[in-house]
């Protein structure tokens, strides 16, 4: 036990220090996507690389593998839930994941995707693909060395999944998407067969930038986000960067004739944040302090933008502040016109834009498109065309041109293929995991519309952040919900909602 003891603390020791150093390059991305001036990607992608490098270089030493091995067995891990058995049994995955990449290709890859997603910035900007197009096909030449390398799966899309949300598969996640998906379908024709419609005059009225800006800091902290541990800034595509204990950051976009937009991405990416500094800050740089995967983490993100922050109750207790906030636009709006606005339902171009019932149809869209991007059923300089063709095809609309279809995300740019996925997984999670929230915590909605968030947060500081990476997803939501993981919650959530919305049985 003696010798285990010590191989476990250098180990933990060890694996904190390289959590910090890549918390720099952390800092670093974040600065990049707010406000680094466009002259300085090609020195930040060398700063970003070497980074990335000695990160890399560090994590799989042997002295790394020498220290598993050593605690591995012993009964320092004969209780698979204790800390020091959830540590080892996930940074052996890691470890065993990252000593199969060459040092020179994790460079390589934080070069391109630096330089690759100021390239998909201003391609974006100019509604131009070409434009990025030879960035994307060096990305993704490198993602598939990286999965070859990696040797995960079935498949070249397995071993990359398998980062974002470890242990799912391709063969899994089609299985759940095609039941989800027939549901949605039938809900999205019966929404339409209704006839009824908001009136969304209501939310593209002028709504001041700064105005908005006021709104959702104050709304992100009501809902438990600690500014004193963090901020909010504007950016081209929302994201939220944890750094470590106490530096937890926000971005958002605002349009001042799109109320929606800016404040449920605050509150998206505050959903990402409230884990973040949920997080035991005493295990930081370890599994036991860490995220379960992405999909959780899209839950904690979902759940507080459309379970809490486009419910009624929350409006109850918000909407008379918007109004004082913005009076001309609200002043003579009633909340139950406001509400059925925010919850128009109807085919839409923007991904994060999109209703509760039509998202996941764009999450289907990419994770079929990127499938056939690694497996070369699909060639880069082919994807406006097949991407607006498969558009028409789920939506019944076409994209205007390339800002609206296929360049409106960041994440091909940054090499995240495998993520899209788990935006669907969070929105499984978000409803199972809400369904018990109401069983455990009470009466949610009266809770809301009196003003009181803290109480679910505090659920889920208790659940599902604190744990750390204790449980794998599918088990954690197991453990919580005393039930495996459904697509029958969301689809009960959609349809009582909805129902009740536009009138449908």
């Amino acid at each position: 036990m003696g010798d285990a003891k010590q191989a476990y603390d250098a180990l933990i020791t060890e694996v904190k220090q390289i959590a910090t150093l890549g918390s720099c390059a952390n800092v670093l991305g974040w600065d990049e996507q707010t406000y680094m001036p466009k002259g300085g990607v090609k020195h930040r992608s060398e700063q970003l690389a070497l980074l990335a490098g000695l990160t890399h270089e560090r994590f799989t030493c042997t002295q790394i593998g020498d220290w598993l091995a050593e605690v591995e067995g012993s009964d320092l891990v004969s209780d698979r839930l204790s800390v020091e058995a959830v540590n080892v049994r996930e940074l052996r995955q890691s470890y065993d994941r990252e000593t199969k990449l060459p040092k020179d290709l994790v460079q390589e890859l934080a070069r391109m995707t630096t330089i690759g997603q100021q390239a998909w910035a201003e391609a974006r900007s100019d509604s131009d693909f070409a434009a990025f197009q030879p960035h994307l096909e060096k990305i993704l030449d490198l993602k598939k060395k990286e999965a070859a390398a990696l040797g995960v799966g079935k498949t070249p899309y397995d071993a990359l999944l398998d980062e974002y949300e470890p242990g799912e598969t391709t063969d899994n996640l089609t299985n759940v998407f095609s039941a989800l998906r027939n549901e949605l379908v039938e809900l999205v024709g019966a929404i339409v067969d209704s006839g009824n419609k908001p009136n969304m005059d209501i939310v593209k009225r002028l709504y001041p930038k700064d105005k908005q800006a006021e709104f959702g800091q104050m709304v992100a902290s009501q809902i438990g986000f600690d500014f004193d541990c963090g901020r909010l800034d504007e950016t081209a595509h929302p994201f939220c960067s944890g750094f470590g204990p106490g530096d937890t950051r926000l971005t958002t976009r605002y349009d001042e004739h799109y109320f929606p937009q800016a404040l449920f991405g605050t509150m998206h990416e505050a959903g990402h944040g409230i884990y973040d500094q949920g997080l035991n800050a005493d295990y930081y740089g370890t599994p036991m302090g860490n995220s379960v995967s992405l999909g959780i983490h899209e839950s904690q993100s979902r759940m507080w933008e459309n379970f809490v922050g486009r419910s009624n109750a929350f409006w109850t207790h918000f909407f008379p502040k918007a109004q004082t906030t913005f009076p001309d636009a609200l002043g003579q709006v009633s909340q139950d016109d406001f509400y059925f606005a925010v919850n128009n339902v109807e085919a839409s171009f923007i991904r994060v834009e999109a209703d509760e019932v039509t998202y996941n149809l764009h999450i289907l869209l990419r994770f079929e498109m990127e499938q056939a991007l690694m497996n070369g059923g699909l060639n880069v300089a082919d994807v406006p065309g097949v991407w607006n063709e498969t558009f028409e095809k789920y939506f019944g609309i076409t994209p205007p041109d390339d800002a609206h279809g296929c360049l409106q995300d960041i994440h091909w740019s940054f090499g995240g293929i495998g993520y899209f996925p788990t935006y669907t997984l969070g929105n499984l999670y978000a409803a199972q995991l809400f369904e018990q929230a109401r069983d455990d915590v009470g009466d949610l909605d009266a809770q809301f519309a009196a003003g009181e968030f803290l109480p679910l947060k505090s659920w889920l500081n208790e659940k599902i952040h604190k744990p750390g990476q204790k449980y794998r997803a599918s088990e954690l939501v197991d453990v919580v919900t005393g039930k495996p993981l459904s697509h029958a919650p969301l689809i009960r959530h959609l349809k009582t909602k909805f129902g009740s919305l536009y009138g449908i049985g």
